[in-house]
C-alpha cells in the first residue's frame, strides 16, 4: 500500500466516488436501500419492518450480531413473490452503477425465498432478468454466490446445494455460508461443498467474523474456501496470517459492518492495518450497506483512513477485487485498465 499524502478528506471521497471498483462481499437482500424496504414494507403491512424510510435508521440498530441476524431475516421475509425479488435485485444494481461499481458478486440466499414459497424456476428467472437488465442499463456486471444460511441447519444446505446444482441460474459462479458462526461449525458443511467444488463453483464461506481463527483453518481445511468471507480473527493467529499471505488466499475486508454487529468494538481497534502489514490480501467490501448506513465508496474512504493511503494506495485496493474476484481474465485486464486510465486521468 502506499501512504497517504496531504488531502483533504473531500478530495479524497471525490476520488474514490469516481473509482471504477468491484466488490466482492456483498449480500442480495442487506443491499436493500431504505426506499425499497419501505416499498416492500408497503406492499405487503403484515410485516415488522417500517414502512417509513426515516423510521428505518432505528430499525437497523443492532444490539449485537444476533439482533443482527434477526432484523435481516424479517427483511427477507418482505420478498413474497418473484415480482418483489426482481425489483429487489434491479435496483442493487442502480445504486452500485452510482457508485461506479462495474463487478459484484452478490451473495444471494435462495433458501430463504424457496422455503416461503416462491418457485425456485421463478426465482431463477428473476434475478437472472435484473442481472441481464442492469448489465445493458446500467453498464454492471453482477454475478451470483448461492450461501447456505448457517442458521437454517443441514436442511438449508442440502436445499442450497440442490438449488445451486439443478436449479443452476446462467450468472452464478461460487458457493457461499453465511449467518451466525457460534453454535455452527463449519467442518458439518464440507459434503455441500464438495459437490458444489465438484460441479465448478468457487468457495467463499463466512468465517472468523464473530469467532476466533479456527473456523478459518476449518473454512480452509473442510470447505477449500478460496478467499474468506470477513475473516477478522486472523489477526489472533500469526501463523494463519503468513498462511493466507503464502496461499494468496483473499480476506473479505467489511469494516463498517463489524462495528455495527460489534464483532469488532471501534474502527481504531480494526484488524485490517494488522492484515496489510502480514502481506494478506484483502479486500474492501460494504456487506449490508444501507442496514449498516454505508456504502463502498464509505468503506474505501475508512480503509484508506485506517491505512494511511494516499491515492494510487486506494487504487491498489481497488486492483485486489479486481485480482480475488471470479471474473474471466479478459475482464480482469479489461477492468484493471479502466482503473489505470481513471488513476491517471486524476493523478
Amino acid at each position: 500500500m502506499t501512504a497517504r499524502s496531504a488531502e483533504t478528506a473531500e478530495d479524497m471521497a471525490d476520488f474514490i466516488a469516481g473509482l471504477p471498483k468491484a466488490e466482492l462481499h456483498v449480500h442480495h437482500v442487506g443491499s436493500a436501500s431504505p426506499r425499497i424496504v419501505a416499498e416492500l414494507a408497503a406492499r405487503h403491512p403484515d410485516s415488522a419492518v417500517p414502512a417509513d424510510p426515516d423510521a428505518l435508521t432505528e430499525y437497523f440498530t443492532f444490539r449485537d450480531f444476533a439482533h443482527f441476524i434477526q432484523v435481516y431475516l424479517s427483511v427477507v421475509e418482505l420478498l413474497h413473490d418473484a415480482e418483489d425479488v426482481r425489483l429487489l435485485t434491479y435496483e442493487i444494481a442502480r445504486d452500485m452503477a452510482r457508485q461506479n461499481i462495474r463487478y459484484a458478486e452478490l451473495t444471494i440466499t435462495p433458501y430463504s425465498s424457496v422455503k416461503r414459497g416462491i418457485p425456485a424456476a421463478a426465482f431463477m428467472e428473476a434475478i437472472e432478468d435484473a442481472r441481464k437488465a442492469a448489465e445493458v442499463e446500467f453498464g454492471t456486471v453482477l454475478r451470483w454466490c448461492f450461501d447456505i444460511p448457517g442458521e437454517a441447519s443441514l436442511e438449508a444446505a442440502e436445499v442450497t446445494c440442490d438449488l445451486a446444482l439443478q436449479h443452476a441460474p446462467e450468472g452464478l459462479i461460487s458457493f457461499g455460508l453465511g449467518g451466525p458462526e457460534i453454535g455452527v461449525p463449519r467442518p458439518q458443511f464440507k459434503p455441500y461443498f464438495d459437490r458444489a467444488r465438484a460441479a465448478g463453483l468457487r468457495s467463499v464461506p463466512h468465517a472468523g467474523e464473530s469467532t476466533g481463527p479456527q473456523t478459518i483453518w476449518d473454512a480452509l481445511n473442510d470447505l477449500g474456501a478460496e478467499r474468506i468471507g470477513h475473516g477478522t480473527s486472523a489477526a489472533q493467529d500469526p501463523a494463519l496470517l503468513a498462511h493466507l499471505a503464502e496461499q494468496r488466499i483473499p480476506l473479505e475486508i467489511c469494516p463498517t459492518s463489524n462495528i455495527a454487529t460489534r464483532t469488532v468494538a471501534s474502527l481504531e481497534e480494526h484488524p485490517l492495518l494488522r492484515m496489510v502489514d502480514a502481506g494478506v490480501l484483502v479486500t474492501v467490501n460494504s456487506d449490508d450497506p444501507p442496514m449498516f448506513g454505508t456504502d463502498l465508496n464509505t468503506e474505501y474512504a475508512v480503509a484508506a483512513r485506517l491505512l494511511e493511503l494516499d491515492r494510487q494506495g486506494v487504487v491498489n485496493l481497488a486492483k485486489n477485487a479486481v485480482k480475488a474476484s471470479f471474473m474471466d481474465e479478459e475482464s480482469r485486464v479489461k477492468l484493471t485498465a479502466e482503473i489505470d486510465a481513471y488513476a491517471q486521468a486524476n493523478a
